[in-house]
């Protein structure tokens, strides 16, 4: 079954981690046998190989590039054209893979209607180019508005305003504080170009704000329920009876911290919590039970999102392994329409209707 996950920092692992995504994670993970300059080093989950593998035939690529003022702790770039510097070298990668035929991306009704006919044509999908569309974690790189109109010139189609800790544009997880007047002129630019709201990671007062200002298109490309794992990070029943309301869909995410209360980087395991993609599964099924129907929930994994098999579900040995999911969707009583919808069609139907 065709899957769509709408969120994976591809670009980031190919140029932080130096990651050679066309080669199998098997390989990717042979090569950093031994190294120490990142938690996460030999055990990657996502390389494109494995993608094709699991059917994954279309996602949600990132750019990323945080900007931290002096007294940030946090990792990022000390100036706003130092961080847009570093998303224009992950578009260059992504324009690499489109001229390998490795990639193809994905910023129109027409190009994603052709992109799926070619994944669902029965033929085998090991050559074939895994489609993208282009989103933007974290406001941060974009310099002043003229740039949005540049990122959306060469494909930029989402955007999340926020990220970890205080933003340019917008505050997100674990800081907190209203929306500026940059953050909220980027959201009418946005709605001006017809650029996605992706409401991950905002913080609460930054995202009642944003679905008051922007009147376009959101969605929530990797997020999971407060009600189950109590964070700000998450969502409250509240938030996603929002986003319900403006017809969105929301990515089941699966960093394990996120599905497992109290959980420890790099001391907890999923091994001891028995995190799963059944743990996964509980919080869309959560999503499901506030919307009273399977209509705003699909995949948005960020699985190598700076962690890798030690904090994901164990059940999961490479992104190919999303193939499991749908029979454990059967098992819970999802009717097939219902398990498509999770697969791929609400996302699809998200996209045709906004494209259109």
């Amino acid at each position: 079954m065709l899957t769509i996950d709408a969120h994976l920092d591809l670009s980031m692992n190919a140029l932080e981690w130096n990651r050679d995504l066309t080669r199998p994670a098997s390989e990717i993970n042979a090569r950093e046998l031994g190294m120490t300059d990142k938690p996460d080093r030999g055990n990657a989950i996502v390389s494109l190989p494995d993608l094709r593998k699991g059917n994954i035939g279309l996602v949600v690529a990132t750019q990323i590039g945080r900007y931290v003022a002096p007294d940030n702790p946090l990792p990022g770039w000390h100036s706003p054209a130092q961080a847009w510097a570093q998303t224009q070298g992950q578009l260059a990668w992504y324009q690499a893979m489109v001229e390998q035929g490795e990639m193809t991306q994905i910023r129109n009704l027409s190009e994603l209607n052709d992109h799926v006919s070619l994944w669902e044509n029965d033929e085998d999908n090991t050559e074939k180019p895994v489609g993208f569309i282009l989103s933007l974690e974290g406001a941060d790189s974009i310099v002043n508005l003229d740039y949005l109109e540049k990122a959306y010139e060469y494909g930029l189609r989402a955007l999340g305003p926020a990220h970890y800790g205080p933003g340019r544009y917008a505050h997100g997880t674990d800081a907190s504080a209203p929306l500026n007047k940059d953050g909220k002129a980027l959201l009418r630019k946005m709605d001006e170009l017809g650029i996605i709201l992706d409401a991950t990671h905002l913080c609460d007062l930054a995202f009642w704000e944003a679905l008051d200002i922007y009147q376009g298109p959101v969605w929530a490309s990797h997020n999971n329920c407060r009600a189950l794992v109590d964070h700000n990070r998450q969502f409250s029943d509240e938030m996603i009876k929002a986003l319900v309301d403006r017809g969105a869909v929301i990515g089941g995410a699966m960093d394990a911290w996120m599905l497992s209360p109290g959980w420890e980087r790099g001391k907890t395991t999923p091994q001891e919590r028995n995190v799963t993609l059944n743990t996964v599964l509980d919080h869309l099924d959560h999503i499901c039970q506030v919307a009273g129907n399977a209509n705003h929930i699909g995949i948005g994994s960020d699985l190598d999102g700076a962690f890798g098999k030690e904090q994901a579900p164990h059940d999961l040995d490479t992104i190919g392994d999303l193939s499991k999911v749908p029979d454990l969707l059967r098992q819970r009583g999802y009717s097939e329409q219902d398990v498509e919808k999770v697969m791929h069609k609400n996302w699809l139907n998200f996209l045709r209707k906004e494209w259109s």
